[in-house]
This record gives structure tokens, C-alpha cells and sequence, in this order.
């Protein structure tokens, strides 16, 4: 979806790839298929918020391991 799509391509868009790739692909898919694929979008967004709160808590839990 990187390069596949033709929407945004600003310092914004940018800096939303490198820091929150999940939450700019929920916001391209709200954008672009709100319209046509409500299921897409709201999968999308759980994906979005539920995948950052799951890599936070592996990350935590890997560091604590390796510290402890």
C-alpha cells in the first residue's frame, strides 16, 4: 500500500510511515474504501490499535526478560 496508492505523499505522509504504519494504513483504508467497504475499514482500524498495544506489551516483556 507504500507505493501502491497515489494519496499523500507530503512530509506528513512520510513521517506517518516511518513512526505509525499501522494507523496511516487505518487512515488511507478510512479515506479511500469508507464508502464501499465499511468491513475493511473497521478491521483495519482494530488492527491498527490492537496491533500497537500488542507490540508494546511483547517489547516489554522481552526487555524485561533480558534485563532480569
Amino acid at each position: 500500500m507504500l507505493f501502491a496508492t497515489s494519496f499523500g505523499s507530503g512530509f506528513l505522509y512520510w513521517i506517518g510511515w516511518l513512526f505509525a504504519p499501522r494507523l496511516t494504513v487505518a487512515i488511507i483504508a478510512t479515506m479511500l474504501y469508507s464508502d464501499t467497504n465499511i468491513i475493511l475499514v473497521v478491521l483495519s482500524w482494530f488492527w491498527a490499535l490492537g496491533g500497537e498495544s500488542a507490540e508494546k506489551r511483547t517489547v516489554i516483556t522481552t526487555t524485561n526478560r533480558q534485563n532480569g
